[in-house]
């Protein structure tokens, strides 16, 4: 099944393109890669929360990050379709890299990345498992609490 099916199936309808923040682009072909820059959660241009992932008051609850680093995956398959010429030239994920602006005390970063490992398994299968790493960070760029980098191999 193609991806382009796929996330029809799953009701997924990817976002545009996320313009860049700062001096880079959104996704680098190279050979049968494409490497995304890291994707933060925006939505229609906005980031839907900012602030620290915890537990307690006034902090991103780690259910939502995991839901923003959902998004962050939608904004890198995004920007990897551009860059690749389509969605349907997309094979597959070789690794991920999340990182989670969280509290001190805050140890469930892996939860948290799994928002975006998920979506990833969902729309390519087996073709979506990955090598990934998560880590927590003090501060994110515009203070987002998520931010995901994925490195996709080509058909």
């Amino acid at each position: 099944m193609s991806v382009s099916a796929r996330l029809a199936e799953l009701g997924i309808e990817l976002p545009s393109v996320v313009p860049p923040v700062a001096a880079y682009i959104p996704a680098k072909l190279h050979g049968d890669l494409v490497y995304t820059a890291g994707q933060l959660p925006m939505v229609s241009g906005a980031l839907p929360e900012t602030g620290k992932v915890g537990e307690g008051e006034g902090l991103v609850t780690p259910d939502a990050a995991a839901g923003y680093a959902r998004q962050c995956a939608l904004n890198a398959v995004a920007a990897a379709a551009a860059a690749a010429g389509g969605v349907d030239r997309l094979a597959g994920v070789l690794k991920v890299t999340g990182f989670v602006a969280s509290v001190p005390e805050f140890t469930g970063q892996p939860g948290v990345i799994n928002g975006a490992s998920t979506v990833l398994g969902e729309i390519f299968g087996e073709a979506g498992r990955h090598a990934r790493s998560a880590v927590g960070v003090p501060v994110l760029p515009l203070d987002a609490p998520v931010e995901v980098e994925v490195v996709f191999t080509l058909a």
